[in-house]
Parts: C-alpha cells; sequence; structure tokens
C-alpha cells in the first residue's frame, strides 16, 4: 500500500509518500501552502507541485496511492473546506483523500493516542485540542484582529513597530535598532523608515523574527520581552483549549508544540513562559516538542484512515527519516 502525507503551510508545503511498513519512499517541497495567504487556487498548484515531486522521487504513480492526508494551515473553518474541496478535487484525481487543519496533523506527531493540545508558531499560529471522546476544539488562527498575538509575522511586526519607538526616544534603547535595518541591507535606521515610508511597505518581513532570536540570545532586553510575552500568549491559548474542551480533569495532559519557532527555535524565555501560564490552570500539563516534522502526522493520520498500525518499528523509521523532510 502507499499513501501520503501533505504539509502546506504559509511559508512551505511539503508532501511525503510512505508505503504500509513505514518506509519514505520520496519527498518534495513547493511554496506556500495556506489559501488564506496566497489564494486557493495558487495554494493548491503548490500542494501539486510537493506531492507530484514527491511521487516522481518515489517512483509511485498518483493512481496507485492508497489516501492522501493533507494537513493544511488555514483550513480553520467549513468555508475553507467549501473552497480547498473542490480546487483539490479538480487539480488531483485521488482516489481517497481527506482535509485537516495543520493542527491536528501536529497532535498526531506528538501524542501517541491523538489526544491532547497542540499549538502551532510558525509563520503564523493556531491551537486546538482533542479529547478521548474524538470532540475537537479550536483557538485562534485567525490573525491579530481576531486576538492572535503569536507568530513569526506577529513577532516580525512587533520587533519592527518597537524597534521604532526605541530609535526615535518612545522607549529605551534596543539592540534591534541595529539590528534590524543591518540584517534588511540598510545603513541605518533612519534611512530604512525613509524607504519604508515612500514605498508604502505595510507589513514586516517574516525574517526579522530570527533576528529577535538573536539579539535575545545576546541579552537585548526588548527581545526577550517579545519571546516572553508570546510564550505567555502561546501558554493562555492551550489552557483555554483545555477549559473549553473538558475531558482531561483526571489526567496530564500532553501540549505538543509545533511550528518552526517551537520546534526549531525553542527559546527557553519563551517556552518557561509558555509552560507557566498553563500551569497556572492545569499544573498537570507536559510540553512535547516532535522529534517529527508535522508532515509526518499527516502520513500517521493516512495510516490511521487505512488500519495499518502505526508500530514504534515504523516510528523509528520516520525518526531515521525525519531529518531529512523538514
Amino acid at each position: 500500500m502507499y499513501l501520503a502525507g501533505v504539509d502546506g503551510g504559509g511559508s512551505k508545503t511539503i508532501a511525503v509518500i510512505a508505503d504500509h511498513n513505514g518506509r519514505i519512499l520520496g519527498s518534495a517541497v513547493t511554496g506556500c501552502g495556506n489559501h488564506q495567504i496566497i489564494g486557493v487556487r495558487a495554494a493548491v498548484l503548490n500542494i501539486r507541485g510537493a506531492l507530484f515531486g514527491a511521487l516522481a522521487k518515489a517512483g509511485v504513480g498518483i493512481d496507485q496511492l492508497d489516501h492522501v492526508q493533507f494537513g493544511l494551515a488555514g483550513a480553520d473553518r467549513r468555508p475553507d473546506m467549501d473552497k480547498l474541496y473542490p480546487e483539490i478535487s479538480s487539480q488531483l484525481e485521488l482516489r481517497s483523500w481527506d482535509i485537516v487543519c495543520d493542527t491536528f496533523e501536529g497532535l498526531r506527531a506528538g501524542s501517541p493516542d491523538n489526544t491532547g493540545v497542540v499549538l502551532v508558531c510558525g509563520s503564523n499560529t493556531n491551537a486546538a485540542g482533542r479529547n478521548r471522546l474524538g470532540q475537537t476544539v479550536q483557538i485562534g488562527g485567525f490573525d491579530t484582529l481576531f486576538g492572535d498575538r503569536a507568530g513569526g509575522f506577529y513577532l516580525a511586526a512587533q520587533a519592527f513597530s518597537r524597534a521604532v519607538r526605541c530609535w526615535d526616544g518612545r522607549e529605551p534603547y534596543s539592540e534591534l535598532v541595529e539590528r534590524i535595518p543591518q540584517r534588511l541591507g540598510f545603513t541605518s535606521f533612519e534611512e530604512m523608515v525613509e524607504r519604508y515610508l515612500d514605498d508604502e511597505v505595510t507589513a514586516a518581513p517574516l525574517e526579522l523574527s530570527l533576528v529577535v532570536h538573536e539579539a535575545a540570545a545576546a541579552g537585548d532586553w526588548l527581545s526577550r520581552q517579545l519571546l516572553t510575552d508570546m510564550g505567555r500568549e502561546l501558554g493562555i491559548a492551550a489552557a483555554a483549549v483545555i477549559r473549553r474542551l473538558g475531558g482531561f480533569e483526571d489526567e496530564a495532559v500532553p501540549v505538543v508544540l509545533t511550528g518552526s519557532i517551537l520546534q526549531s527555535g525553542r527559546s527557553p524565555l519563551l517556552l518557561d513562559a509558555l509552560l507557566e501560564a498553563v500551569w497556572a490552570e492545569h499544573p498537570r500539563c507536559t510540553l512535547v516538542i516532535p522529534e517529527l516534522p508535522p508532515v509526518f502526522g499527516a502520513v500517521m493520520l493516512a495510516m490511521d484512515r487505512l488500519g495499518i498500525s502505526v508500530t514504534g518499528a515504523i516510528l523509528e523509521q520516520f525518526k531515521r527519516d525525519g531529518g531529512n523532510h523538514r
């Protein structure tokens, strides 16, 4: 049997082809797979490109796939599904397939029994959970207008705007005043501000989230504060998921952390603040950072759908291959 997992995110889309024994046969990466960012047709074109690229490397035909599991950022509500299902149907002829929000592939990758809370913090953010009754809940994932205060784009915007305040004297000096224009290729903060005003730039580059991590590691007060604040927000979101979902009263709850900021960045400041916030309501929670990238959660969901047991041997196989498919 052949199956595929496809992880479509805000910055890239990854597809992985596997067989029923857990052998990874091929993978491919393309661009953004979030229809909320680039539109449904463009997103599905990237999804299609990743899937066909992985199939070509695996030497498997699309008609040989027994199931394809899509885990897509932006697949949050029924209106999203109403756009995605017809477009995927028109661009891909698949025997069996399904879509979940990328939060739930992350949960599957980090929780053996597929229950608990999952937090996504990559380009954007999301929070969701599933209890033992199979009930699910999602909180956030709809940008700052709807209360989200985490993710790479949010962190970059905060870094830029707060650095402006430090530059013009509304806040104490921060190393970001030097680091941000340097990273973006400007000779001074003033030159950067003038260029952005002239060009009517309204969004901070995502790479500034990396600048914050670097400056925080060097001791910059503002960068440390931004990461601490974001960790607290993520912990608040996790606590809200547990509260709304219920069913965890007598057990420890895994809080699975996915997305580049949580899985790759792993800022101690952010993680400590996250844990403190969720422990304030649920002291038995534990943080889980999956060894596997989220796309393997999609592969495992495909195995679940086909009735294939995800054994310890399969997980070990995934772990050996996982570093090559991020």
